[in-house]
């Protein structure tokens, strides 16, 4: 992998291997700060890993580096296969339209990060009401925070959808996926490109039955930045 180091930046997904990430993207550690309540409130740095120009990210969940694969891929049962769909996000999303506001919806994608809701209410439930421009506001708050780009936003049914400014660079969720920002492209293993976008999450416990998107399933098997955990790899391949 080292021959493409001078690269242009982008981000290749290795036959049941890990990520290669070429070009100098930057990789930092990024965490959720809650309210009292356990509600997720926005999202902060903490740390600004040291990379080389190319760098390997592990894909397996086993690698006892993480983020950084050790190549633990090659001793454990780890299926890689693909299986999410590369078509445009806008040719799988439901979108809830509401006045002056339009949120469309790729639940393919979700990670469960929290944003949408909080003790009192939510997006679905704020949508029956965006006339006044305070909800509007939160609406489009909790959108602009949702890390994998499950839930964007238009000001009308069909109008272009308004993105946060995003850093380009990947970020580490603890004891969760990877958060692509900033339209870094990123190919399958057989080359073919991912739809580029502001925001993506990508699976690094191994388990994903949307990889290389993560859809959740690291809360479910109890993925950690730990190393040495049980996670059954391979079992929801396809």
């Amino acid at each position: 992998e080292d021959e493409m180091a001078g690269e242009s930046q982008k981000r290749t997904v290795r036959p049941n291997g890990p990520y290669i990430v070429r070009g100098g993207i930057p990789l930092v550690r990024k965490e959720q700060v809650m309210s009292e309540y356990g509600e997720p409130l926005t999202w902060k740095k903490v740390d600004v890993l040291t990379t080389e120009s190319t760098y390997r990210l592990c894909r397996c969940g086993q690698s006892k580096t993480k983020p950084f694969c050790d190549s633990t891929h090659t001793l454990v049962d780890f299926d890689g296969h693909e299986t999410a769909d590369t078509g445009p996000i806008a040719d799988r999303e439901t979108t809830f339209t509401g006045q002056r506001i339009a949120v469309g919806d790729d639940h393919s994608l979700c990670v469960h990060s929290g944003f949408c809701g909080n003790r009192i209410t939510n997006i679905w439930k704020m949508l029956k009401d965006p006339d006044d421009s305070v909800v509007r506001g939160q609406i489009m708050a909790m959108v602009e925070k949702c890390p994998s780009g499950t839930l964007t936003f238009a000001l009308e049914a069909d109008g272009e959808v308004v993105e946060p400014d995003l850093p380009k660079e990947i970020a580490v969720i603890p004891d969760g996926p990877l958060w692509v920002s900033g339209g870094i492209p990123v190919e399958r293993r057989d080359g073919q490109p991912l739809e580029t976008r502001n925001r993506m999450t990508l699976c690094r416990c191994g388990a994903s039955s949307n990889k290389p998107f993560c859809d959740g399933t690291h809360k479910k098997v109890g993925f950690t930045d730990g190393p040495g955990l049980p996670i059954q790899l391979g079992a929801t391949s396809h």
